[in-house]
């Protein structure tokens, strides 16, 4: 009954005439609970046109009651509960697919009804009490179900899937003229002077977008982070921020050729560099020993498989980690505790480890030992000091050259 009571708080003179039922109840003329029921038949324009009077005279009523009062609070529920029927009027409720696949986009229909998120299409607010919409599971995208036709951008994790790689230089802006006064992703005119849409650059790729397009959201850009060692998020656009988002953890970035120099002025990228060497070493520990491997210890590293497979390979969040002291205290940790099982708690790792030769002093020895060299021919482990001291060649490689010479001719050939 509450249309028809804000229908004829509204418009009085419209009810003049008819009879009520109470002295202080106006009668709704058809604007009922029941009128608002699914009929079996469907809707004509008049119903429609009725709730949409309805709204109108609602919203008028809203201003003018007094602001925070409980009679204005009504009415704006009221509002609410008008605007749901005169959207299942304009949307009857049909049985949406639960996945679409287009444009190598995988849509999943989502049920939640509270949150409130933006349509990555139209750019407008996405009702989920009374709309129907979709995320891609793969990129994130998120529009109405009336948008999907109208989507023209692929999903952007085929692009990650295809091509890992950053754009490595920083801002390449070719101009708005060589872009023909168009937005890049939609091509809908733009100007820097915001007629008829206002151009947008994306610091990333350094084109120009449509407001549509670009929301001036912020993320950190690799080209910044690997030249100048900076931080500062910068403005993209919506495809260049899932992009980034998307490659934020894939090790594409091989730092040593792509700026070398870099290891000259950041200090903490060095201190990783030889942590990541350390736990190279010792990898092959770990997976010949049996309680290692059922302490499953280099699953600490699940989230950064690729520091148990090179050192010089690094993501865009390591660099960010690195950054902020984060990363140089987790793996410094970690290294503490693969040592400590090597040279301390399992005596399987420590029969593996090495004497010096040249001295026969000392503890026993490790490879990833910080006062220690490793014969890059033969991987014996000597005191640093000893190796460079000593001018002959390794004692190992020299027993094993000695042997190879002494086998039969007969064992050789074979």
């Amino acid at each position: 009954m509450f249309c028809s009571e804000v229908y004829a708080e509204a418009r009085p003179e419209l009810f003049s005439g008819i009879r009520t039922h109470s002295s202080d109840r106006t009668m709704d003329l058809g604007l009922a609970e029941d009128h608002f029921s699914r009929p079996m038949g469907s809707f004509v324009a008049s119903d429609i046109e009725q709730l949409k009077l309805a709204i109108e005279e609602c919203k008028k009523l809203i201003l003018e009651l007094p602001e925070h009062s409980e009679r204005q609070k009504d009415t704006v529920v009221k509002l609410i509960h008008l605007r749901l029927k005169l959207q299942e009027l304009k949307d009857p409720e049909e049985d949406e697919p639960n996945l679409r696949i287009l444009l190598e986009h995988r849509f999943s229909k989502e049920k939640s009804k509270s949150v409130k998120q933006t349509c990555d299409k139209c750019s407008t607010i996405i009702w989920g009490l009374i709309q129907t919409w979709y995320t891609c599971t793969g990129c994130y995208y998120r529009c109405h179900s009336k948008c999907m036709n109208l989507i023209t951008k692929p999903c952007v994790r085929s692009k990650v899937s295809h091509q890992s790689e950053y754009e490595l230089s920083i801002c390449p802006e070719i101009g708005l003229d060589r872009q023909d006064y168009r937005c890049a992703e939609c091509r809908t005119p733009i100007s820097l002077r915001g007629v008829p849409s206002e151009a947008r650059q994306c610091d990333y790729t350094g084109q120009y977008y449509c407001s549509t397009c670009h929301w001036n959201d912020t993320a950190i850009i690799p080209a910044r982070v690997i030249h100048n060692w900076e931080f500062e998020p910068r403005k993209v656009c919506r495809s260049s921020l899932r992009y980034l988002a998307l490659m934020m953890s894939r090790p594409v970035l091989k730092l040593k050729e792509i700026n070398p120099l870099l290891f000259n002025f950041v200090e903490e990228l060095v201190e990783i560099r030889k942590l990541r060497q350390d736990i190279l070493l010792m990898k092959p520990y770990f997976i010949t020993c049996k309680e290692a491997m059922e302490a499953r210890l280099l699953l600490q590293l699940q989230d950064r498989q690729h520091f148990v497979e090179n050192d010089d390979m690094y993501s865009l969040q390591d660099l960010i980690d690195i950054s902020s002291g984060r990363l140089s205290c987790s793996l410094t940790e970690i290294h503490t505790t693969f040592a400590k099982h090597i040279k301390l708690d399992c005596e399987r790792c420590q029969a593996k480890g090495f004497v010096c030769e040249l001295c026969k002093e000392g503890d026993i020895l490790f490879p990833f030992d910080s006062h220690t060299s490793v014969c890059h021919d033969c991987s014996a482990v000597f005191h640093r000091d000893c190796y460079y001291d000593n001018s002959t060649t390794c004692p190992r490689c020299t027993r094993m050259t000695e042997r190879k010479q002494d086998e039969p001719s007969d064992v050789k050939n074979a």
